[in-house]
């Protein structure tokens, strides 16, 4: 039987709906409108397009958002100054700085430069400790958008045996510890995980983020399991993602696809952590 498409567009923008909506009584009741401010580094196209895709969430459901573009040879110096000017400006709830950055700045500490409590994409150390220990506030945008899109299905979660490939600070380790939340037995594997195929096809659930096209194989997959693909290829001019999406299909009960599939619940969640930011203020 072929899997059902989990169409991620359609549940990411009925949560930027209900955003809207929350946002529009919170004016109505004397709150302003969140403000999220975006830090980009240098020209990088793929960049520019991710940060125009937040721009226009942003606009779409009332929140407020800051451009703050900077040339490719900025100093960090320059880059933990004007984080510190955000972090002090009260009118700000919210602050992203869009990776990857410039080789001569250290993005881990401009990461840990974001005040907790406006670091909208959940990157900051305290953020990923809170998770850890089962106390989340802002969490990392990616993985939290998946559980609300597993919730979007109705399955239960609980006990499942899930796999996550790629233990990325950014997606596979936060992945892992909201998993753990949901009570699933979570099995992580990275590059030097030997026997990759055998932790794939154990998995109730399996959630692929690696950056590598078409590393899983679709005859890898457990019948009827769950598939998360997160990764994002560019091949012959096309996105892929890191599951064989054709064969896999045909085997799982539920697949995301690339694209549709996970990236529009990550710009969806950011526009929630940044309601939440703003509330945490």
């Amino acid at each position: 039987m072929t899997a059902q498409i989990i169409d991620g567009k359609k549940i990411a923008g009925e949560l930027l709906q209900k955003l809207k909506e929350e946002i529009s009584q919170r004016k109505i009741d004397g709150v302003r409108s969140p403000c999220l401010a975006v830090l980009l580094i240098g020209d990088n196209p793929a960049s520019e397009v991710y940060v125009r895709n937040k721009k226009i969430a942003c606009e779409k459901i009332g929140i407020k958002s800051i451009s703050v573009d900077l040339r490719s040879d900025v100093s960090e110096e320059e880059v933990l100054t004007i984080v510190k000017k955000l972090n002090d400006d009260n009118t700000v709830d919210g602050i992203l700085v869009q990776s990857p950055l410039p080789a001569h700045v250290d993005e881990k500490l401009v990461i840990e430069a974001i005040s907790p409590n406006k670091d909208v994409d959940g990157f900051h150390p305290l953020n990923i400790g809170l998770l850890a220990i089962k106390r989340p506030k802002l969490r990392s945008c990616t993985p939290y958008g998946v559980i609300k899109m597993l919730k979007t299905l109705n399955v239960d979660l609980v006990g499942m045996n899930a796999t996550v490939v790629g233990a990325s600070n950014n997606v596979g380790r936060p992945m892992a510890l909201e998993l753990l939340l949901e009570n699933c037995t979570v099995t992580m594997c990275n590059s030097k995980t030997k026997n990759l195929e055998s932790k794939v096809n154990q998995a109730d659930l399996l959630v692929v983020a690696a950056g590598i096209k078409n590393l899983v194989k679709g005859e890898w997959i457990k019948q009827d399991a769950i598939v998360i693909d997160i990764g994002i290829n560019r091949v012959d001019g096309k996105l892929v993602g890191d599951v064989e999406f054709s064969v896999a299909k045909e085997k799982a009960s539920f697949i995301t696809p690339v694209p549709g599939g996970v990236g529009p619940m990550t710009v969806a969640t950011l526009m929630e952590n940044t309601l939440l930011a703003q509330k945490l203020s």
